[in-house]
């Protein structure tokens, strides 16, 4: 019988949806996997240390990554109208040019948020990193002056009487006409390169199996869906999970290279960032 093959990703809905029947056993001759749960900036720091075979990171950490890893074609994250907000306190302040230098709260310095921030600011601002799910109520506290939102903040923000100053996915539509690279899963290279073909081929098995029979997955998608209600949970995956999550095609290839492009030209990224998908 095979080990399980390490596999970590979030407990976000868009991940355990996708992972959910090869998590859990449900799909035949797929390889065993052990999942680990973490937060996308502890995704990103356990990735820079190579601690799993298989790990979901953001598109904006892949640049530092590509000695150990290379990127699976299926299973992440990319799409249009999903891209990060940044938001404010309506009675601090109404659009971002009104802000005087402010700290920016950030999930992560190598997410790909604060890379589309980097990118449509032309600047870096000053920062705190926190956890993505405690942005919202630090800026609604008064303890950043704005805050750079993923995951399901975007559909909760507005009840903390929040706004949004900026959109980064329609700044990165409208400026390339591409749709947005969000997140991948990343196979270590000392993965035989059969085998993470059979995990790529496994991922978007998984992802079949969950349009297939929701019921089956459901259960566990709530299960770590932590308080988020089922229409937030709902919304969160048809936001998220799409046909570039079964496969990038040439479109999502080309995004990918875009905003690799960018970023090395604008000398936040390595200048020899380049992506490198499992063959």
């Amino acid at each position: 019988m095979n080990e399980p093959i390490e596999l970590a990703y979030s407990p976000c809905p868009n991940d355990t949806y996708i992972f959910a029947a090869l998590t859990n056993g449900l799909l035949a001759d797929a390889p065993p996997v052990r999942v680990a749960y973490l937060d996308i900036d502890e995704l990103n720091d356990s990735a820079a240390r190579a601690l799993y075979p298989l790990t979901k990171v953001s598109y904006g950490a892949i640049p530092y990554l590509t000695r150990d890893y290379t990127i699976l074609r299926s299973g992440g994250a990319l799409g249009r109208g999903c891209g990060p907000l940044v938001v404010a306190r309506p009675e601090r302040v109404s659009t971002w040019e009104e802000l005087d230098d402010p700290i920016v709260a950030i999930p992560g310095e190598r997410t790909t948020a604060f890379l589309l921030l980097q990118l449509a600011l032309g600047r870096r601002p000053r920062t705190r990193i926190m956890r993505f799910d405690r942005i919202v109520d630090a800026v609604a506290s008064g303890e950043v002056d704005a805050g750079l939102i993923i995951h399901e903040s975007r559909f909760t923000y507005q009840r903390f009487g929040l706004h949004q100053l900026l959109d980064l996915g329609a700044w990165w539509e409208s400026t390339t006409g591409r749709p947005i690279p969000l997140g991948a899963i990343l196979a270590r290279r000392d993965l035989a390169p059969e085998r993470a073909r059979a995990i790529d081929a496994a991922v978007r098995s998984s992802l079949a199996f969950a349009r297939s029979d929701e019921n089956a997955i459901m259960p566990y998608v709530r299960e770590h869906a932590f308080e988020m209600d089922d229409t937030v949970m709902r919304a969160h995956i048809a936001l998220y999970v799409n046909d570039y999550s079964l496969d990038l095609g040439d479109e999502g290839l080309a995004a990918v290279d875009a905003l690799f492009e960018r970023g090395r030209n604008a000398g936040i990224l390595p200048s020899d960032a380049k992506a490198a998908f499992v063959l």
